[in-house]
């Protein structure tokens, strides 16, 4: 097994400046947090982007919301074939034993996963739909939003719809969880779609009855 890289010196130096300031001077609040767990009200689902940054959006702490990460931020339908899944299981984990509330998919702008979907669905990137692309294989889950794009409307505003479209097939597919599904009929769970632009620092949100993104 090779040897480990050693860490770079920014993230070292970032690290102990966090520790003897943020978490030295909320000492307890971290006590408290390791003694009695998590017990986050949301869930985040977004893209791996490192432009979009979840807890500055919102102002949020260690311990406020469960976060997962993944290629465009999508979900995939309920599926038991496979061997492997990531975000299905952190979807089943967050609402099944942490009891979460509000589910959130959040989209944003310039998305590169999207970027390469749109490029694969249109035929100009092969090198996505061979079987070892494991990006192009992910990517087939937004297929269906792209096949629902406007054909009159300009790449450029395609790109955009299709980076809301990941939201909202991303929220379809949440439905088909059988879990998922029987809380939110309860109504113990709430599902919610979140679209921002990086440059703007804009944030829309998606309207369930018009299925319009409405800016906040």
């Amino acid at each position: 097994m090779q040897e480990a890289s050693h860490l770079p010196d920014h993230l070292i130096a970032r690290y102990r400046d966090w520790k003897e300031g943020t978490h030295s001077t909320n000492l307890s609040y971290y006590q408290e947090l390791a003694n009695k767990g998590q017990h986050p009200q949301e869930m985040i689902i977004s893209c791996c982007d490192s432009r979009v940054h979840v807890t500055s959006i919102f102002g949020a702490t260690s311990g406020e919301l469960f976060i997962h990460r993944n290629i465009a931020g999508l979900v995939p339908p309920y599926e038991l074939a496979g061997d492997r899944h990531g975000t299905s299981a952190a979807v089943e984990y967050a609402v099944a034993v942490l009891g979460i509330r509000h589910l959130i998919v959040m989209g944003h702008s310039d998305c590169g996963g999207v970027a390469g979907c749109y490029a694969m669905c249109s035929g100009v990137a092969p090198e996505l739909e061979k079987r070892g692309s494991f990006v192009g294989g992910w990517m087939e889950i937004l297929r269906r939003g792209f096949n629902r794009l406007p054909s009159e409307a300009s790449e450029k505003d395609r790109m955009t719809r299709l980076e809301k479209e990941a939201v909202i097939v991303s929220l379809e597919n949440l439905m088909t969880f059988p879990f998922v599904s029987e809380r939110v009929a309860s109504g113990d769970l709430a599902l919610h779609g979140l679209y921002t632009d990086i440059a703007a620092g804009s944030l829309d949100v998606l309207d369930p009855e018009t299925g319009a993104f409405v800016r906040v």
